[in-house]
């Protein structure tokens, strides 16, 4: 019933002026249709991502939204890290960090918060 319909992530903040810094200056995320009072649309190649007010944000302690970075792992953190954000280390079965990229089982993965402490993941492999 859903497999041909297209899904996104949805991301709660507490402050969506902090957050439209954050996805649009240092994301690099594109707006998408008209802001509205409470949420906004980014456009991320072919997914969408939508960052909403509410005051459950920064709750989940999981993974928020997952970027499929392919071959671009070490570039994307470096640029990414020379624009102030921060990774996060975590010890994981089978993967070994390698400065601030989990790496193993043929793939490499790195996680980061935005400012409201959702998390993100970056994989590729």
């Amino acid at each position: 019933m859903l497999g041909g319909k297209e899904a996104m992530a949805t991301i709660a903040v507490r402050d969506l002026t902090a957050a439209r810094r954050f996805y649009e200056g240092t994301l690099g995320l594109r707006q998408t249709g008209a802001q509205e009072p409470e949420a906004v649309t980014y456009q991320a190649a072919g997914a969408k991502l939508l960052v909403y007010r509410s005051q459950y944000a920064g709750s989940n302690k999981a993974t928020a939204a997952t970027w499929l970075i392919g071959n671009d792992m070490e570039q994307v953190v470096r640029d990414l890290r020379g624009k102030g954000v921060s990774f996060e280390h975590y010890q994981l079965p089978g993967l070994t960090l390698k400065g601030d990229i989990h790496e193993g089982e043929g793939m490499k993965a790195a996680w980061f918060k935005d400012p409201e402490g959702n998390i993100h993941a970056l994989v590729s492999g």
